[in-house]
This record gives C-alpha cells, sequence and structure tokens, in this order.
C-alpha cells in the first residue's frame, strides 16, 4: 500500500545472511556454494536491500568452496550495485575469513578470532599397528602417483614434498585473494601470512578488518533506527530436521568440533 502513497517511505532494509560452521562440499551439511546458492540469490535479489550484512562464524574449511561462495557474493554485489558488510562473531579463520573478504568492509567484536591465512592438511599413519596385528596391506595401481599419502603404509617424502606444493599453491591462492580485496588497508607483518590468528583490535591494526562493531548498532548507525533486518539461511530438510541422518550429523559435528577446537572455542 504504501507503494502508492508518494509521501510515504518505505523504511530501508538490510538483507542479513548467516555464514556459521564449517566449509565442506557435500550432503552432509555445512557451508558450501551449493547450499548456499539460493540464499545468497534471494538476499541481492528480493526487494531493494539497502545493504548485504554477513554474520559470519567459521572456523574454515575447504579452499574450493570458500572461494566459491566469495566469488558468487562479489558478483552479486556488482550486478545489484549493492554494498556488502560484514560482521564476524566468534571467529573468521581460514576459509572462514575468505568469506570475510567478499564484503565490502569488515566489522568484529573485540575478542573475535579472526586470521588464519594458511593451509592445512591433517591425516593418520597406521601402519605401524597393522603391523603388529599381523595385516598386511596390499594396494594395486597403475600409475605410481594412485596411491600417494595411504595412511596405511609407511610415509613416502616425495608424497610429503607433492603435497606441500600443492598446499603452497592454495596458500598463494589465499594470500592473492587477501590482498586484491584488503589491498592498502593491508600493514606489513611478517606473520600476516603465515596462518597466525589474532582478536579483533590487532585484526582492525594489520588491516584485516574495518573495525571493532555489532551488526545492530553498526548498520542502525548507517541506515537510521528504523532500519528493517531480513535473516536469510539455509533450512534443513524434513529428515534431517527429524533425526534422520544421525550417523552423517554425528561426524559432521566431530569434524566441525575440532576445527573450533583449533582456536580455543
Amino acid at each position: 500500500m504504501k507503494s502508492w502513497i508518494p509521501f510515504l517511505k518505505d523504511r530501508p532494509t538490510v538483507a542479513v545472511v548467516r555464514l556459521s560452521g564449517l566449509i565442506a562440499a557435500g550432503p552432509r551439511g555445512g557451508l558450501n556454494d551449493a547450499g548456499l546458492a539460493p540464499v545468497i540469490e534471494k538476499a541481492f535479489r528480493r526487494g531493494k536491500p539497502k545493504a548485504v550484512a554477513l554474520a559470519i562464524s567459521s572456523p574454515g574449511g575447504s579452499p574450493v568452496q570458500s572461494a566459491l561462495i566469495a566469488a558468487r557474493i562479489r558478483r552479486l554485489a556488482q550486478e545489484k550495485e549493492v554494498p556488502v558488510i560484514a560482521f564476524v562473531e566468534d571467529v573468521a579463520a581460514s576459509g572462514g575469513y575468505w568469506l570475510a573478504t567478499a564484503a565490502d568492509e569488515i566489522y568484529a567484536d573485540s575478542s573475535s578470532i579472526v586470521g588464519s591465512i594458511g593451509v592445512i592438511s591433517a591425516g593418520f599413519g597406521a601402519h605401524v599397528l597393522l603391523a603388529r596385528q599381523g595385516v598386511e596391506r596390499r594396494v594395486y595401481t597403475a600409475g605410481k602417483s594412485k596411491s600417494m599419502l595411504d595412511p596405511f603404509r609407511p610415509e613416502n617424502p616425495e608424497d610429503v614434498e607433492k603435497l606441500q606444493r600443492l598446499l603452497e599453491q592454495i596458500h598463494g591462492n589465499f594470500i592473492a585473494q587477501v590482498t586484491e580485496r584488503r589491498g592498502p588497508k593491508l600493514k606489513q607483518d611478517k606473520d600476516l601470512f603465515t596462518g597466525e590468528v589474532w582478536l579483533g583490535a590487532r585484526a582492525r591494526e594489520l588491516g584485516l578488518i574495518d573495525g571493532i562493531g555489532h551488526m545492530v548498532p553498526v548498520l542502525k548507525e548507517r541506515f537510521g533506527d528504523k532500519v528493517r533486518f531480513r535473516s536469510y539461511g539455509v533450512k534443513k530438510s524434513w529428515l534431517r530436521r527429524v533425526g534422520a541422518s544421525v550417523l552423517g550429523d554425528a561426524v559432521m559435528g566431530i569434524e566441525e568440533r575440532a576445527a573450533y577446537a583449533r582456536f580455543g572455542l
């Protein structure tokens, strides 16, 4: 009705997209481009939001999914000419910080954990245990690198060297993303790209974030006290809501708990 009355103005609206949890491909849950695509699209396209706010709390995960999600946000921001503002809650580390760089501005709490601009690959070795149990591992391949980093065989230095090269390339991609998005805001610091993490105030000094602040007061100050917040998020299927994927959820929960634990959370 308001749109037909010229002297009444609609209240400004900010679309809020929650990006919380581990970043991982596949159907087990977590943050991934396939699951978030309709959510992000709707946030930018529904109505005419003054801005899109990203509420981020993620310890990271898949670098590919991080890049895909961030790229989608940037494409839509440019297409719709809508500013994007990120608000870090508990943590925006590793891939979580990659997501934050999709924003034009980044804010965090003074106790938020920010950074971890690095790449990690973790595994295990069980060949000694198998040998003690009298179990012989038999592997047949076509291609000498096909069984690279097999956890049931002794570690091969050549495999480790190959993995290290891959990790360094991914690290280079991460550094390029941060450098492109944060540009001259970044301060020169020897630990900036080492995987180190910082709390909000130090992250601001380094140029990783733009300020200390929380979503509601920051956006009310910018768009007025009458600003409306419209939230968007991934909805669980009815099967997941009734617990039909208990095992998958349990595994995902363990992985997510381990990822958060690296930052003392």
